[in-house]
């Protein structure tokens, strides 16, 4: 099937053509006709599988056939609600693209940007909003900008902003736009209280399911290292060294924990950025752009960048820390493996992590391969060697006891420090160090 099939019109099909796509994907085939007849549409689609634009090219088909170049200002007539920044920047630029060659105005509001800016955007008028609910919601109180005219909107990720919390401001902004409108709604995992969204969202919607809950890409290969908690940063800098990876993104739990990592990969000598919610909109966005133009190899991030970076063939993806939500394992390692391409999800593991594995691999429906040779010393992963999660010891205090084993060697230094350019694990082992500071 080609896009000409799926009945866009000749502005949008140059515009897709000048993005390089020449077949829709499978969520494109099965949403963009639906959505171009007015119907409302809940769709369960993962990461890299094309939703953007299966939602914004008939989006903007619509519009555009309606469109009246004599209003002024501009009335907003569609909103696209997504749950952080860094979603609702790719969002927007893929708006921007696919809107080349049409006469609509697209505007972002989102936290962190200049509110005066927005402000003044908002009052010239525009077609499209896209937005995070928090500063939409500041906007609407301060009477910037008015949703009384939406035709069109459109939830992303509706599951991540359920777990954000979003759930309030959604409802609210549900009662300013019109009750006859057409919604859409994309979310990676479609749960129960996705379901009771979609309920009151959505009108007589048809589910569109092109990816199986809870499935990871196939063309991503996963693998599980065992190791102690206190040796998973030296491993990452021999990995990235060794191997002279020049782009992988790593996700660890708090944003301390990311600043941390940061610092010590530097130390390393490896080129290192942090994103993490803590940064200002301007370090984000630094940081990003760093990350897709090379000029650092390794990105350190929290959960905040698991949904909506679109890097073009992200080679390698790593879990510094697992996460504290299993679903949130599928989210990080789609970002590589998109569009076909194949990609590396490495995941660190600690025994006290043990039971988060369990969890992600009780979601999944499989078993992660485990690397049988990490060059430390061996550790269990075995929920019954694992310590549970403040459990009480025998003489009531809380166990964090690690597991590893009596008498093993600590590697003192980090990878790349030894003498000789020769790195000793915790065996005794040397290995080569080839890292090169690209």
């Amino acid at each position: 099937m080609s896009f000409v099939q799926l009945g866009l019109i000749e502005e949008l099909l140059k515009a897709v053509a000048d993005q390089g796509y020449t077949t829709p994907t499978p969520i494109q085939q099965k949403a963009i006709p639906l959505i171009i007849e007015g119907r409302d549409v809940l769709a369960g689609a993962q990461t890299g599988t094309g939703k953007t634009a299966s939602f914004t090219l008939p989006l903007l088909q619509r519009l555009v056939a309606t469109h009246n170049p004599e209003q002024n200002p501009r009335r907003v007539r569609a909103l696209i609600l997504v749950p952080t920044r860094e979603l609702a920047a790719q969002v927007y630029e893929n708006v921007i693209a696919y809107s080349k060659y049409l006469p609509l105005q697209i505007q972002s509001v989102v936290g962190g940007a200049s509110v005066g800016m927005q402000t003044r955007d908002l009052k010239r008028g525009c077609d499209i909003i896209v937005a995070t609910p928090g500063r939409l919601i500041d906007h609407v109180n301060q009477r910037h900008v008015n949703l009384s005219n939406i035709e069109v909107l459109v939830l992303d990720e509706a599951d991540r902003m359920l777990d954000m919390g979003f759930m309030p401001d959604i409802k609210q902004i549900m009662t300013l736009a019109p009750k006859k409108r057409q919604s859409l709604l994309f979310s990676a995992t479609v749960p129960n209280a996705i379901k009771s969204l979609a309920s009151q969202l959505l009108n007589n919607p048809i589910e569109v399911e092109v990816a199986k809950q809870n499935a990871t890409a196939e063309n991503v290969t996963e693998l599980v290292y065992g190791i102690g908690r206190e040796y998973k940063r030296e491993l990452i800098s021999y990995l990235i060294g060794s191997n002279n990876w020049k782009q992988v993104l790593i996700f660890v739990r708090t944003k301390h924990g990311a600043d941390r990592l940061e610092k010590q990969l530097i130390e390393d000598g490896i080129r290192t950025a942090a994103l993490h919610g803590d940064k200002t909109q301007g370090a984000r966005n630094k940081a990003l752009e760093q990350f897709k133009t090379g000029k650092v190899s390794a990105l350190v991030a929290t959960d905040i960048a698991a949904r909506g970076l679109d890097i073009d063939d992200l080679p390698h993806v790593i879990n510094f820390d697992l996460p504290q939500v299993p679903e949130d394992y599928i989210h990080r390692i789609g970002r590589t493996g998109r569009a076909g391409s194949s990609g590396a999800a490495i995941s660190l593991v600690c025994p006290e992590e043990a039971w988060q594995l369990v969890e992600i691999e009780k979601l999944l429906k499989r078993h992660i391969p485990r690397v049988e040779d990490t060059g430390y010393e061996p550790v269990s992963l075995k929920v019954m060697d694992a310590p549970k999660k403040n459990a009480p010891s025998a003489n009531g205090k809380k166990d964090f006891r690690h597991t590893k084993k009596p008498g093993a060697k600590s590697a003192k230094a980090p990878a790349g420090r030894g003498a000789g350019g020769q790195r000793t694990d915790s065996r005794g082992k040397g290995r080569s160090n080839s890292r090169g500071k690209s």
